[in-house]
């Protein structure tokens, strides 16, 4: 299997569009079902191999610390409650293989600036960066995995990205691409968040990516744009002159759980698989009269 060693979470974001719940909570915790949005990110990451987690975090981000940490109290509590499942659950939240580390982001600066934050621990390799807000359920094969494979047979950097309504390009990095002889599309050009009448495309990357270390030097050299912020799309856009980047369909379905409805829908289909709520909540959602 093809693996990545390092993944990149930038968490250092105020989660507005969750207020007042992200006042005092970090929008990463927020739970689907059992599990909060930052450990589906981490397993998906794990899978791919995976050994050091590295979180760009910001102020009242304690809680993320909080929950890969071990908790002696909790578990000293449930071992003598006789309650066995759940601590295992508790305990193996993190794999004894993988470590976090953890890195603040000092001022909201942009997802580049996060990025970079990560340079000094990631080095010189290939790294993964992984959105919490993207959550993307694939059971056979998560998309990092899908990325890390991909970049062993081509040696690129990776976007993963899905087709959008051509109304909501003005969300969205959006990427021109031309398919290769081995069926790779390589990207040609990319945008931040084009107007529906600029966009070369309605391919959207999402919040899944897999760099080459070359992608440092570009956000060193990137200026700050609108608001202040380095955009990491600039220094991809840099990144394009000099190496191969790739766009990846990938296969799953993406829920946007940075928004309300992408949230519930989340909540609602994954409880649906969850293999104890499943049947029951089946069961509740037919007997409403919708």
């Amino acid at each position: 299997m093809a693996k990545i060693n390092k993944a990149v979470f930038p968490v250092a974001g105020l989660g507005t569009r969750f207020l007042p719940v992200t006042k005092a909570s970090p929008k990463e915790m927020l739970p689907i079902v059992d599990k909060p949005l930052i450990q589906y990110a981490a397993e998906e990451a794990e899978q791919a191999g995976a050994t050091q987690l590295v979180f760009v975090t910001g102020r009242h981000k304690r809680s993320i610390e909080d929950h890969f940490d071990k908790s002696p109290e909790l578990e000293s509590e449930l071992e003598s409650a006789g309650k066995d499942k759940l601590l295992n659950i508790v305990r193996t939240i993190l794999p004894e293989h993988v470590s976090c580390i953890y890195l603040r982001q000092a001022e909201a600066l942009g997802l580049g600036h996060a990025v970079l934050c990560a340079k000094p621990v990631v080095g010189n390799e290939p790294f993964a960066i992984l959105l919490a807000d993207d959550l993307i359920d694939n059971a056979a094969k998560g998309v990092c995995e899908q990325m890390a494979e991909l970049h062993e047979r081509t040696g690129a950097s990776i976007l993963s990205v899905e087709e959008v309504p051509p109304n909501e390009t003005h969300k969205y990095g959006i990427v021109e691409t031309e398919e290769q002889a081995d069926g790779t599309l390589r990207v040609t050009s990319i945008v931040e968040k084009p107007r529906p009448e600029d966009a070369p495309s309605n391919l959207a990357v999402v919040g899944r990516y897999l760099l080459t270390p070359a992608i440092f030097d570009k956000l060193e050299q990137t200026q700050a744009g609108a608001g202040g912020e380095i955009q990491l799309t600039d220094a991809i856009a840099a990144l394009l002159e000099e190496e191969t980047v790739i766009a990846h369909p990938f296969e799953g379905k993406r829920y946007d759980c940075g928004s309300k409805e992408g949230y519930l829908e989340a909540t609602v289909e994954l409880a649906l698989k969850h293999p104890e709520l499943g049947d029951t909540f089946r069961t509740y959602l037919k007997s409403l009269a919708l």
